[in-house]
């Protein structure tokens, strides 16, 4: 009995690796033969495995989805990234508690060798401090709209602009990808109504039934929604992910001490307390903003408006450093 149900569960690991398996194939590679291959094939069919027999020359058998979730096995490499997947996804995601309880279901059954290696990789996955703020995701709209951006639908919602609003305007789109940029989820879709493409953020979509006609995808800027994404949240038109706006400076500080907080810039170093800096931003004004907060001189490079930009940015500092406001004390 041991070796039959370790020789099916061999046969399962060999058929979850997602291709046509001939019955001689599987009778060489589990070192059987193929009367016991077909017999194991049907004891698996019979545990809920849905095996389906393909037809051809030699014949063969593929595992295809079924109708509900039959018992799954994984190798020791993939219940372990499968455990580090779920602590993560456990913390400050749209299915955290889904996750939670998956990742305990999964530590109940493990043997005490992959539980060890488990522990050992514990992980914490620390949001950032704005993060608590970010209002969490209803699952099922998530599943709603991955449903209608797969079946290629029309689709009417009733979108707030703002956090503040209680004001819903209803919109037609045509979705077609979900994505999460800094913790937060967006639906990327083509707006019919003003005939142009929009993220939209999905905390504050409350999806309409029935849906609309299906439709022909149309093609991303970009080529890609990670290129699209990028560009749009950069203040381009999605077609480049460049920054609309980018110079370079000399910084007197060290180099070392520049490039932690530099974040998506360059920093060269040019002598023991200086620095070459490039950096990119979706204003000039905001751009020369960024730079400021290293708290030294600055030497700029170019482009010429980088050097504008700061000259504004010094006169408008200066008009606030005049202006003072008599101390708000308690009403009398």
């Amino acid at each position: 009995m041991h070796k039959t149900s370790s020789r099916l569960l061999a046969l399962l690991s060999v058929l979850q690796t997602h291709r046509d398996w001939s019955g001689d194939d599987l009778a060489e590679r589990l070192g059987i033969t193929s009367r016991t291959v077909r017999r194991d094939i049907d004891r698996l069919r019979e545990l809920g495995y849905p095996i389906k027999t393909v037809k051809g020359p030699a014949g063969g058998y593929r595992l295809e989805a079924g109708t509900r979730m039959p018992p799954m096995l994984f190798d020791d490499a993939q219940a372990v990234a499968l455990a580090v997947a779920l602590q993560t996804a456990a913390t400050g995601t749209a299915v955290a508690e889904d996750a939670s309880r998956a990742l305990a279901t999964l530590s109940q059954v493990m043997p005490a060798r992959l539980r060890h290696r488990i522990d050992l990789l514990r992980v914490t996955a620390v949001q950032p401090p704005a993060a608590g703020d970010i209002p969490q995701v209803d699952a099922q709209v998530l599943t709603d709209l991955s449903h209608v951006i797969h079946a290629r639908e029309e689709l009417r919602l009733d979108y707030a602009p703002g956090p503040n609003t209680s004001v819903e305007s209803p919109r037609r789109v045509q979705p077609h990808h979900l994505v999460t940029w800094r913790h937060r989820w967006y639906l990327v879709a083509w707006d019919l109504d003003r005939e142009d493409w929009r993220t939209f953020r999905v905390d504050r979509i409350r999806p309409r039934t029935p849906t609309g006609p299906r439709f022909t995808p149309r093609e991303l800027p970009g080529g890609n929604v990670s290129a699209f994404i990028t560009s749009r949240f950069r203040g381009n038109d999605g077609t480049t992910t460049d920054w609309p706006c980018r110079g370079e400076v000399i910084l007197h500080l060290p180099a070392a001490k520049v490039a932690p907080f530099a974040q998506e810039g360059i920093v060269e170093e040019l002598s023991p307390h200086h620095c070459r800096l490039t950096l990119g931003s979706w204003s000039w004004t905001g751009l020369a903003a960024a730079i400021g907060r290293f708290d030294t001189d600055i030497d700029v490079i170019g482009p010429p408006q980088l050097a504008t930009a700061f000259a504004d940015l010094a006169a408008r500092y200066a008009r606030a450093a005049r202006t003072t406001r008599p101390e708000i004390g308690p009403t009398p």
